[in-house]
Parts: C-alpha cells; sequence; structure tokens
C-alpha cells in the first residue's frame, strides 16, 4: 500500500526543526577553532578538539536510530528524541560562551567538555530527522523531501554563519580578549539556541507520525508490535545481523562520503587559520587583523550554504531527469575547484567565489546520498540504517581529527593553507568514487 502524498508545507514541517539545529551546528563550525584558541590552543591542538562531533555521531545516531525504530509514544516515533535533542541543545549553547568562567582553572578542558555535551545533543536531535523524512515520503517524494530539508539545512548555516556579523553591525563588540569569548560570538550562541528550541517546535507540534498499525500497511504489511514495541528483545538484539546485511549501495556510498567529509573537516578546522595574515581587505590591500579574520570566517562560512539553498530548489528536478549519480560526481567537482581556488586567492570578497563551488558541493552531500539510500534500505529499519550510515561521516573526521594535527606540522610545516589544499584533492577523489555506486 503506497503511502498517501503529503503537501509542500507537510514536507516542510518535517524538517523545519533542522533549520534551527543548523543554525547551532553552524555557529559552532564558524566559531569553535576561534573559541579555543582564546582559551590557550595552538594550531596543531585544533583538530583533536574538533573530534568531539564525530565521536558523539558515531556512538549516538545508531543506538538513537535503533530505539527510534522500536519506540512508539503519544508524540510518535522519532518527535521525543527529536524534541528532547534539543531542550539538552539549547542549554550547550547557553553554556559554551561561558566555559572559562564555568572553570577559570582549566577553560580549554571544560570548553572540551560542553563541545562533547554539545554534540551529542545534536547528534540526538539530528538523526531522527533523517528517519522522519524516509518515515513519512513515498518513494516518489523522497527526492523532494530531502531536497527541502537541504533547502533549510542551509538556510540554517546561512543564518548561524552571519549572526555574528549581523551583532557587530548593531554595535555588540567584537573584541578579542585572551582567555575571554567575544561578546558578539557569546550573544549569537544565545540567540541560536532559542531559535532552535522554537523551531524544534514547529515540527513537534505541526508533524502526525503514522501509528504503528498504519504504518506497517504502508510498508509491507510487518508485525506493527514489533515495530511499536519497545522492548522487543529481537529487535534489540538485531543490530549485529543488521550490520552483516547492511546494502551494498550504502558502503559504496561510504567511499565517496568518507572522502567529502575529510575534506569539509579540513576547512571547518583550519580556514580561520589558513587565511589569518594573508585575507586583506579590499579597499586598502591591508591584512585583516584577527578579530576581523574570525568575523569574515563567519561571514564565508554563511556564504557556502546560499548557492547551496538555490541549488536545491532545481536539484531535485535535474537529478529525476539525469539520475542521482551524475547530479553528486558534478556537485562534488565543483567543490573540488572551489577548494584549490581557496588556496590561491587573499582578497576577502574574492575568497567568496570559491565558497559558491563549495556550496553547491554541500548540496549534493546533504541530498542525493540520502535518496539513494532510502530507496535500498528496509523501511522498518530506517531509523537505525540512518544511523549506521552516519559512520561514513563521523570515521572520515575522526581519522583526520587525530592525524591533522601531525599533518600540518610535519607534513605542510604548520601551513594551514596546505591543508584547504589536501581538502580539494580529497573531494576530486569523492567526485571520481560516485562511479562506483550501483544505485538501485
Amino acid at each position: 500500500m503506497k503511502k498517501p502524498n503529503l503537501s509542500f508545507w507537510q514536507i516542510w514541517n518535517l524538517s523545519f526543526g533542522f533549520l534551527g539545529v543548523q543554525i547551532g551546528y553552524s555557529l559552532q563550525n564558524s566559531n569553535t577553532s576561534t573559541i579555543f584558541e582564546s582559551l590557550g590552543a595552538d594550531v596543531h591542538q585544533l583538530s583533536y578538539f574538533w573530534l568531539a562531533a564525530p565521536l558523539a555521531g558515531l556512538v549516538v545516531q545508531p543506538i538513537v536510530g535503533l530505539f527510534s525504530d522500536g519506540t512508539w509514544t503519544r508524540f510518535g516515533r522519532r518527535i521525543p528524541f527529536i524534541l528532547g535533542g534539543a531542550i539538552i541543545s539549547t542549554l550547550a549553547l547557553a553554556l559554551m560562551p561561558n566555559c572559562p568562567a564555568l572553570l577559570a582553572f582549566a577553560p580549554l578542558a571544560m570548553g572540551a567538555f560542553i563541545l562533547l555535551f554539545m554534540d551529542l545533543s545534536f547528534n540526538v536531535t539530528m538523526q531522527p530527522f533523517r528517519a522522519l523524512v524516509a518515515d513519512m515520503l513515498n518513494d516518489e517524494q523522497k527526492t523532494k523531501g530531502y531536497v527541502v530539508q537541504t533547502f533549510l539545512i542551509n538556510l540554517g548555516a546561512v543564518v548561524g554563519a552571519v549572526l555574528p556579523l549581523l551583532l557587530t553591525h548593531l554595535g555588540v563588540s567584537d573584541e578579542v580578549r585572551p582567555g575571554e569569548v567575544a561578546d558578539h560570538i557569546a550573544y549569537s550562541y544565545y540567540i541560536g539556541g532559542a531559535i532552535l528550541l522554537a523551531t524544534v517546535l514547529v515540527t513537534s507540534f505541526r508533524t502526525r507520525e503514522y501509528p504503528p498499525e498504519e504504518f506497517s500497511k504502508y510498508d509491507g504489511g510487518a508485525n506493527a508490535a514489533e515495530t511499536a514495541t519497545a522492548s522487543d528483545a529481537g529487535e534489540r538484539l538485531s543490530f549485529l545481523a543488521l550490520m552483516r546485511n547492511i546494502p551494498r549501495v550504502m558502503l559504496q556510498l561510504g567511499v565517496v562520503q568518507f572522502f567529502s567529509w575529510a575534506s569539509l573537516f579540513l576547512m571547518w578546522t583550519y580556514l580561520k587559520s589558513a587565511i589569518t595574515g594573508v585575507v586583506t581587505d579590499h579597499e586598502t590591500g591591508v591584512v585583516l587583523s584577527e578579530g576581523a579574520t574570525q568575523t569574515w570566517v563567519g561571514v564565508l562560512n554563511g556564504i557556502y550554504p546560499i548557492p547551496a539553498c538555490l541549488v536545491s530548489l532545481v536539484m531535485g528536478g535535474v537529478a529525476a531527469r539525469y539520475g542521482n549519480k551524475l547530479v553528486y560526481a558534478v556537485s562534488l567537482l565543483f567543490g573540488a575547484a572551489g577548494f584549490l581556488g581557496l588556496t590561491q586567492l587573499h582578497d576577502q570578497y574574492a575568497l567568496m567565489l570559491p565558497m559558491i563551488g563549495i556550496g553547491i558541493a554541500w548540496a549534493g552531500i546533504l541530498a542525493m546520498p540520502y535518496s539513494i539510500l532510502s530507496r535500498a534500505v528496509d523501511a522498518h529499519h530506517m531509523g537505525v540504517y540512518m544511523g549506521i550510515f552516519n559512520f561514513t561521516i563521523t570515521i572520515p573526521q575522526i581519522v583526520i581529527g587525530l592525524t591533522g594535527g601531525l599533518i600540518v606540522q610535519h607534513v605542510f610545516a604548520s601551513d594551514a593553507m596546505s591543508m584547504i589544499g589536501l581538502a580539494g584533492v580529497l573531494m576530486l577523489l569523492a567526485a571520481v568514487s560516485v562511479y562506483f555506486v550501483k544505485e538501485k
């Protein structure tokens, strides 16, 4: 029995909470390195702090997926996890700018602890959104659902990236003081947390998930009790069996994911260090100050989601005509060109141009693999398989997090810009790897 078509606004509400989650995640991506540098970390240590995010995702997302597959409450299957994670995420965003005051004698340790706490809660909130789209939409609407989700993710990324700049223009200080988090960053975290909670509340109260019996009729008539009963031991013990029966396409996509997410992780970790002392004012040609450079990193991180938003509006139609694989590969090629362009340009406005290519790649990375995978996965195990697929995002980040400091120090003589060049090479390898994906 086919699931009914949902209206545009019903599809919009499914992922609206992801808008707020991505605002928080964007704030983290743009400002984590700066916060830890202000607390005393140096460039060789940055990648170790960034390990918190992938480690949290590696552990949390499969667990949340497994439990949400077997959960049914009056609020639904996925919504309880989304709402609970959002409340904790809001608290973590409020605590992060205050880590120097919370543990004055060891602010770096407190910052690392709060970052891990934040990433755990982000992952609890994010993971069910992927499964929720697959749960609620039929095969004909899945690509549209993930494209809408991609649009909202990128809109959130823009808002999170430009919040510090906006606050600076409104008169909030961007002065960098040793041992403290700048005011414009701190207030951005507070505002981002409030928006996160508000948007998740919209999804929570405007989405009606299919009850177990109805869901079973749409997806092969499986025993509804197995889907609905959280204490079913067979479901709990089936994780290893699910791992042994991973769809082949997931492994093939995993290769593409490894190269593309390693590339993105390099950018998030080293972009600020790479352009500090290099990026110049467009009018005077003078190198920007450290505070101005950090603000400009936020601008650049806010640029690439804009083309991603625009591309996502047409990506579904283009993929329907030319195929998901071709769209995926071409988008990654744009990303490779963007990373290599960053290594060649110094003017602050010229640096915006490569971010367009990276944005096109980002749109493909957020939509195409999930559209391909969702058609090859058993609907009753969608949550856990989406969680397992998150391994292909977290493992490359862990690898880069563990080796990045050694690479930048011993291979590139502490030249952070060379790490951006490496990101371009890895993105090119990701594009080539799409060829080997056998789509259902």
